[in-house]
């Protein structure tokens, strides 16, 4: 039995405004933004390469804006992707030297956190 994680649930106070973040600033594709009714809108997006999205919208989680921490992508090359999110706009931090990889840090405008992780060789 295979357990994928295709979607992550992002809690946002303004829904275009985390949109033009998403897809302007971090380069995130858009899949959908439909308004399922009065209460309901759901976007959903992918990170370019990416098998997981993450949705947002009205009526979608009840978590506060703001709470989720620790969301992470995986490049090939950490100083381009910090170069690319930079160039986009996005305020994300220099290049962090880890055992266990190199990193870059960055945040939507409602703190929710990202990592991106460049994998190092093992020896």
């Amino acid at each position: 039995m295979d357990f994928k994680l295709e979607l992550v649930a992002v809690p946002v106070s303004d829904v275009d405004r985390a949109l033009a973040f998403y897809t302007d600033k971090a380069g995130f594709v858009l899949d959908h933004d439909h308004r399922v009714s009065d209460e309901i809108r759901f976007v959903q997006l992918t990170p370019p390469g990416s098998a997981c999205s993450i949705a947002f919208g009205e009526g979608v989680v009840e978590t506060a804006p703001g709470s989720l921490q620790g969301l992470q992508l995986v490049v090939s090359d950490a100083d381009a992707a910090r170069a690319e999110l930079a160039g986009r706009g996005v305020e994300v931090s220099e290049v962090q030297e880890f055992p266990w990889g190199r990193f870059v840090f960055f945040q939507d405008p409602d703190g929710n956190g990202w990592s991106v992780q460049q994998l190092v060789a093992r020896g």
